[in-house]
């Protein structure tokens, strides 16, 4: 089944808001506070227990962990003991599922939030499911494995009122809050490009591996879960699943929503209905595995004041442009997992730092005008759930813009080298190459639709 709702459609259920810059919320979060305090221990169910799912557990334990979900009983016995171990969890007792779709309607009545850290397939699934239910949701990052996902998890929060956060933790820091106020208050001068390195190289080339046994404990039906079934084979659980087209996101995917996120927000570019997006270099991938050493090129017309605007996003370190190792030698930087901003006056970093640093010292601090977190990600979303707020990273008005933006970078992949694409996204769609939008989606197993 493919998924059926449409950019324009959300446009005009007003899920685009780009309001998120000035701490605007679209979403009603009255009736829930009314019926929460600020003393009150959330019902909470996590699912996926492992590698951020780490974080997950550690939160819910400092409310009411009720449900446990994870296709490796290995992981969840580790996790119970751990809970064992800490005094709790015993009474009244964590339940613990390989399948949420199960835990949800056996637990559906004892749970307030459900926070989700599975593979990326597994993410709108998930929280829709849970959404529906009018229950708040928590993915880790990317939102969702494709761009119409990211867009269903946004319409399905608007229309159940519920609250909603992502885990890009960057998006929680000062020093993205800084970066923004500095451009807006026009530190650096007009922003004519960004360069942005994601800092991984997920993906590859091939086709699949021979089948072999599924491992003892490991639930694979529920592993698959929407995604075309295939037997269990090498290189996918528990961490690699992220090279594979079915099931991870690759590196934009992984990392855009980290690494994107203060060009995405800084610059307005959620304000621009068209823009272009090209891949001007990579290693090429195959059916199964997404394309390595990506170097993409995104082109944005003026938003408001803003005039157009080059982004580049590169996956890994050694394909950074020559502006950026330049500028690391000539004013003593080093750029790892950076985002370089330049302007017609200056150059300013994620770091919060403007470029040359004389000029940062000369310019006056803006005034500190976006909203800050309380804490990471989950902290963040439980203090809104308790207080009558608006979650930071929110599916409405950041998360599922971002996230979709940075996943029009596969579109770019998929069509290849020196292809470029021209998005339209109030239609949702590529306007001058239709075969390309067979990738904007995808089709779900039978029971695991959204």
């Amino acid at each position: 089944m493919s998924i059926n709702i449409t950019r324009r459609g959300f446009l005009k259920t007003g899920l685009a808001a780009t309001s998120a810059a000035a701490g605007a919320s679209l979403l009603d979060t009255t009736a829930y506070a009314a019926e929460k305090s600020p003393n009150s221990k959330l019902g909470v169910a996590v699912v996926g227990a492992g590698g951020m799912g780490g974080y997950s557990v550690s939160m819910a334990l400092k409310e009411n962990l009720v449900a446990l979900v994870d296709i490796d009983d290995r992981r969840v016995a580790d996790v119970m003991k751990r809970i064992s171990k800490n005094g709790k969890g015993k009474s009244p007792g964590v339940k613990t599922y390989f399948d949420y779709r199960k835990m949800l309607d056996e637990c559906g009545r004892d749970i307030d939030v459900v926070l989700v850290a599975t593979p990326d397939h597994h993410h709108a699934p998930a929280c829709i499911r849970a959404m529906r239910m009018g229950k708040a949701a928590f993915s880790q990052k990317p939102l969702a494995h494709n761009i119409a996902e990211c867009y269903a998890m946004a319409a399905a929060a608007k229309k159940n009122k519920v609250l909603t956060q992502m885990g890009n933790q960057g998006h929680y820091s000062e020093h993205i809050r800084r970066v923004c106020e500095y451009i807006w208050a026009g530190a650096v001068g007009n922003v004519l490009e960004a360069h942005a390195i994601l800092g991984r190289n997920f993906g590859g080339s091939g086709g699949r591996p021979k089948s072999e046994p599924t491992p003892k404990g490991v639930h694979w039906d529920e592993w698959i879960g929407p995604a075309q079934y295939r037997d269990y084979h090498k290189g996918l659980h528990p961490f690699s699943w992220r090279s594979w087209r079915q099931f991870g996101t690759g590196t934009i995917g992984d990392m855009a929503c980290h690494n994107l996120d203060a060009l995405f927000w800084a610059l307005r570019l959620a304000d621009a209905k068209q823009f272009t997006v090209e891949c001007i270099s990579q290693t090429k991938g195959s059916d199964e595995k997404y394309p390595t050493d990506n170097v993409i090129r995104w082109e944005f017309p003026p938003r408001g004041k803003m005039p157009p605007v080059r982004v580049f996003s590169y996956d890994q370190k050694k394909i950074r442009p020559k502006i950026m190792s330049e500028t690391e030698k000539k004013h003593n930087r080093r750029f790892g997992e950076f985002t370089l901003f330049v302007g017609d006056k200056a150059m300013i970093g994620t770091d919060g730092r403007i470029i040359p640093e004389e000029k940062h010292k000369a310019f006056t601090p803006p005034p500190k005008t976006i909203p800050r977190a309380h804490g990471g990600p989950i902290q963040d979303l439980f203090h809104a759930m308790k207080n009558d707020g608006t979650p930071c990273s929110n599916f409405v008005d950041s998360a599922a813009p971002l996230t979709a933006f940075a996943l029009t970078g596969h579109l770019a992949m998929f069509a290849g080298v020196g292809r470029k694409l021209h998005w339209d996204a109030a239609k949702m769609e590529v306007a001058n190459a239709p075969e390309i939008n067979k990738f904007v989606g995808r089709k779900y197993r039978k029971g695991w639709e959204l």
